[in-house]
């Protein structure tokens, strides 16, 4: 699919770089939250469908088409089921954007899968409030790289298991140690193209980054 071009008020490059308004005035006045999300994880796990059956505008995708070497002839694993079927990835990021409630909206930066494209997630997790890993566990392992870079970064995230046919049937916790994560990092099961289950794993996210940076908080000032 061809790159869209979006209005300025919604240019991803501009909003992902404006700080949030937080909580309220002291005069008791609301104030609109928006917060950034990154969504990262292998090739063909879901990260575009997952933005796109979410947003309530029309998502940005950067992408190009793939070669014949790219596509590979490996097990299913695509967006819609199999990566052997994907004609495109993305080159740069998805973006877009959801109102979770009156005065929170969350902005959402889909990573580009593929390794070629690694020098990118610096700039994607620039002001980033947390992560979300979506993994396949068909194969767990493509997104090892998600994982390391979040922790190395002490960025919050989650893991949302994108729930494919025929994939193993595997439980949270076997997930979260086949991926070695740190005790108590969230891992969720979800369907990528089901706006209910994506819009649930953001509130996980949400939540689970607000107690993080509450404890961090609270230890560097104790």
């Amino acid at each position: 699919m061809p790159s869209e071009s979006i209005d300025s008020d919604e240019n991803p490059r501009a909003t992902h770089r404006a700080p949030a308004n937080v909580g309220r005035t002291m005069i008791g006045e609301d104030i609109a939250l928006t917060l950034k999300i990154v969504v990262a994880g292998g090739f063909g796990a879901g990260k575009s469908t997952l933005i796109g059956s979410v947003s309530e505008i029309r998502p940005l995708h950067s992408e190009e088409e793939l070669s014949v070497r790219e596509t590979g002839s490996g097990p299913g694993r695509g967006d819609a089921g199999g990566a052997e079927r994907k004609t495109s990835t993305t080159v740069a990021m998805d973006f877009g954007r959801i109102t979770v409630h009156s005065g929170l909206s969350l902005l959402l930066f889909g990573t580009p899968g593929q390794d070629r494209f690694r020098f990118l997630w610096e700039e994607l997790c620039e002001g980033a409030l947390a992560a979300v890993v979506l993994a396949d566990t068909r194969r767990l392992e493509d997104c090892f790289a998600a994982v390391d870079h979040f922790e190395g970064r002490r960025i919050p995230f989650v893991v949302a298991v994108n729930r494919f046919p025929g994939a193993p049937d595997h439980t949270e916790h076997d997930v979260a140690q086949a991926l070695d994560l740190d005790v108590g990092t969230p891992v969720v099961l979800c369907d990528a193209l089901d706006r209910a289950s994506v819009k649930e794993v953001l509130i996980r996210t949400v939540e689970y980054a607000g107690r993080m940076h509450t404890a961090r908080l609270l230890a560097s000032v104790g």
